[in-house]
């Protein structure tokens, strides 16, 4: 069941996968890799600082017996001598501290980059079960880990006995030479020896850092069904934000009719088109659409005009026009002022010729730039 689990997911792990892995405290890391950074600072500092070193071990093993006849007899010897011996001890060992420490958050943060986890620390005593143990001993990762180890120790014992004979005589003779030359060698030849031995660990932590990365992408890999279940959890149900969009559409539309009754007129054409435009020039620089309909909205915006006895006036070019160039509650575009001022000037003849008994205006007929219907434009 989980080979199948695993041939099923064949896709990248997302961003959020991997995020709530490192929230997990669950990285990628090379303790190979991190070990040799670490060996390779320590051998760094040991050849350069061996000299100063030896004279610090000296100055060490001096405090305990250089003193004078009256020092020996003072209660405060002791804690002076310790005192003196911890500030050269901290000389001598801080440079080593300080570069291997950088080298290990170095080293973790080069492959898996830095990461702090809360959950990380909380115990997990499911770890604890042997029998779970025994099955992480014998599963393929366990077995990968065992045979990467007994090469390691293969490798590197053969390079360093290797090393051994190479530099036998010079181990030998460290013990013929002064003190001060003889420490000085040894350090020398121990510093040698860790760098070969960090060299050789850092080609075999390259491999795994190269291992890990594409063990713990393997690892997070992530089904088809799961990216579309991750996709619909961030972005929502595509059938509830259809439901969202439409309710917020109806809702527009309510608003967008109510706004119907306060038009100066709705132009339209016979049956697909209806727009109804408002204009105050004492509060607009220019005419704005209240509401605009297609085919069913239309309709509903032409029976409400007709409820409230707004006028409608036919024209084609300019109705498909305004809706193609102008969204509810902005003005029209400069390039509609002429027609649509020639349909309010027609409103507000028919209104006095209505109220006073006069002839009845000619309906106007706009020109209108066909550019300017978009897509609305009839086929020639």
């Amino acid at each position: 069941m989980a080979e199948t689990e695993n041939e099923d997911r064949t896709e990248r792990a997302s961003e959020k996968r991997l995020q709530e892995a490192r929230e997990k405290g669950d990285i990628p890391r090379s303790r190979d890799l991190s070990g040799a950074m670490v060996v390779l600072a320590g051998a760094s500092i040991l050849l350069s600082y061996s000299s100063s070193m030896y004279m610090r071990m000296r100055h060490i093993y001096g405090l305990g017996l250089n003193y004078s006849r009256d020092a020996l007899f003072s209660d405060a010897l002791m804690s002076r001598a310790m005192h003196a011996a911890l500030g050269d001890m901290l000389g001598l060992l801080l440079p080593i501290f300080a570069a291997t420490l950088i080298a290990a958050v170095g080293s973790s943060v080069l492959i898996g980059g830095l990461s702090f986890s809360s959950q990380a620390l909380v115990p997990n005593f499911q770890r604890l079960d042997p029998i779970s143990g025994l099955g992480r001993l014998f599963a393929l990762n366990g077995l990968i880990e065992l045979a990467k180890s007994l090469l390691k120790v293969a490798f590197i014992g053969v390079a360093l006995v290797v090393l051994l004979r190479h530099d036998e005589s010079a181990v030998m003779a460290t013990g013929r030479e002064s003190i001060g030359a003889g420490v000085g060698h040894a350090l020398s030849l121990v510093a040698h020896a860790a760098l070969l031995f960090a060299v050789l660990l850092g080609v075999i932590g390259g491999l795994d850092a190269l291992w890990q990365r594409f063990d713990y992408d393997r690892k997070h890999r992530m089904s088809k069904q799961e990216l579309k279940d991750e996709h619909k959890e961030s972005e929502g149900d595509p059938h509830i934000k259809g439901r969202i969009r439409q309710m917020q559409q109806q809702v527009a539309r309510r608003r967008m009719i109510q706004d119907v009754p306060k038009a100066d007129v709705i132009v339209v054409n016979p049956t697909h088109f209806a727009v109804a435009l408002r204009y105050d020039d004492a509060r607009m620089r220019a005419p704005r659409v209240v509401a605009k309909g297609l085919d069913v909205l239309a309709m509903q915006i032409r029976l409400v005009a007709d409820a409230h006895r707004i006028p409608l006036v036919e024209a084609p070019p300019l109705a498909r026009a305004l809706y193609a160039t102008t969204e509810i509650g902005r003005e029209i575009p400069s390039a509609l002022y002429v027609a649509v001022a020639q349909i309010l000037a027609y409103v507000y003849q028919l209104k006095q010729a209505t109220e006073r008994g006069g002839p009845i205006p000619d309906v106007p007929r706009p020109d209108i730039d066909p550019e300017l219907q978009g897509r609305y434009r009839p086929e020639a």
